[in-house]
């Protein structure tokens, strides 16, 4: 089981980086497009008018996908923000359990948001939603990744809650103790 949901994890976090890839291979795409109309125009020849249509809008659903679909990932290596001040100054007992609270309250708004998105794109589906740009995209598909992001962070969370619940240390904190920078503080 965990070899399965590391590789759901590594998985959700490698779509993300896909994600940026495509963003970042677009806009080389357009300023290329824009470089060659600018040295035709500058040779006294008509532009092509060379751009990828709807770019702002393609970029931002994007970067919708790569930022849901790396929280799980980031979780997992310790990467989000966590202010950890009250639990290093309280008992170990109380520490676990406030531990325990804020990955339960996490796990609690994450469910929340990922059946939330679920609907959400469940409505696009069924009432056909697309968006305004240039090129009308159906907003199921962003909305449904955006879900899929979600839903593997709620994954996660579930995780690390029944780690803390058996008695072992969450993956933030492991990775924290291993991180050689952490020591060096």
């Amino acid at each position: 089981m965990r070899k399965a949901l590391n590789a759901l994890y590594q998985a959700s976090t490698v779509l993300a980086a896909c994600c940026l890839a495509v963003i970042a291979s677009l806009v080389v795409l357009q300023v290329l497009g824009r470089l060659l109309d600018g040295a035709r125009t500058f040779l006294g020849l008509d532009p092509l008018g060379l751009l990828v249509p709807s770019l702002a809008e393609i970029a931002g659903f994007l970067l919708v996908g790569a930022s849901f679909l790396a929280l799980a990932g980031t979780f997992r290596n310790g990467d989000h923000i966590r202010v950890s001040m009250l639990l290093q100054s309280a008992p170990p007992v109380l520490a676990r359990l406030l531990n325990i609270w804020a990955v339960a309250a996490a796990l609690g708004l994450a469910s929340f948001f990922s059946w939330n998105a679920g609907w959400l794109a469940f409505d696009s589906y069924v009432y056909n939603e697309v968006s305004f740009g240039i090129i009308p995209i159906p907003l199921v598909y962003p909305q449904t990744v955006m879900t899929l992001g979600l839903v593997v962070f709620t994954v996660a969370l579930l995780d690390d809650l029944i780690l803390l619940l058996t008695g072992h240390a969450p993956s933030f904190e492991t990775v924290e103790k291993s991180d050689p920078i952490e020591g060096m503080e």
